[in-house]
């Protein structure tokens, strides 16, 4: 698949946001992390920018609009875009440790997993095939968002991939594991939501006593 041109356009007066696809992807993510790695290095020597915000594949850059005009900003990110691909750090925004992997153990179905009976009935599958498929695979963590400790995981697998629920629920339970289309998380507190609920785990997303509280 060849790589879509990347976009740079104003957001507000103080950031550019930078979109370089359209679709939840692990390649475009590397870069979307890249790109925000670079402004961070960009950050030690140029103190007009403030630290950049990696999502699936943009990139929110903010920069003071007292200290840089919005169109010199737009060419120092041009240019960081036009240097290539920069592998982000293991401490990169957003990207954790790299090659860490985390196991979370979920229990799935019942009162922990609500609606996993419809996640099978609406893929033709039986519950048992949906605990298969989620559990049986190795989720990136694209970014963080909506709430600390929110990680967007995935790609899920298409086989499970289900849509958001009409109407959200005003709460879920903190533990709660959603899917909402090719995306799988961990609510990491009792918060509204859409997400379909396949099942629960007690394993904290969110610790201000941990080095990494996410």
């Amino acid at each position: 698949m060849t790589e879509e041109a990347p976009s740079i356009a104003p957001l507000g007066d103080g950031a550019l946001l930078v979109t370089l696809g359209d679709r939840i992807d692990p390649g475009l993510n590397e870069r979307a992390h890249a790109l925000a790695a670079a402004v961070e290095r960009l950050r030690t020597t140029d103190t007009r920018f403030r630290r950049a915000v990696p999502a699936y594949a943009s990139v929110l850059v903010p920069f003071d609009p007292i200290a840089v005009d919005p169109d010199e900003a737009r060419r120092v990110v041009a240019g960081l875009l036009a240097e290539g691909p920069v592998e982000p750090p293991p401490s990169g925004p957003g990207a954790g440790k790299a090659g860490a992997l985390v196991e979370i153990p979920v229990r799935y179905g019942g009162d922990d997993g609500p609606d996993l009976a419809d996640v099978a009935a609406l893929n033709d599958l039986r519950p048992s095939d949906v605990i298969e498929l989620h559990a049986g695979t190795e989720y990136r963590v694209f970014f963080l968002g909506f709430a600390p400790g929110f990680a967007y995981l995935g790609p899920l697998s298409t086989q499970i991939a289900t849509p958001r629920l009409a109407a959200p629920r005003e709460r879920i339970r903190a533990g709660s594991v959603g899917i909402a289309g090719q995306q799988t998380a961990v609510y990491p507190f009792e918060l509204p939501g859409g997400w379909r609920i396949i099942g629960r785990t007690d394993v904290a997303m969110w610790d201000l006593g941990r080095d990494s509280p996410a």
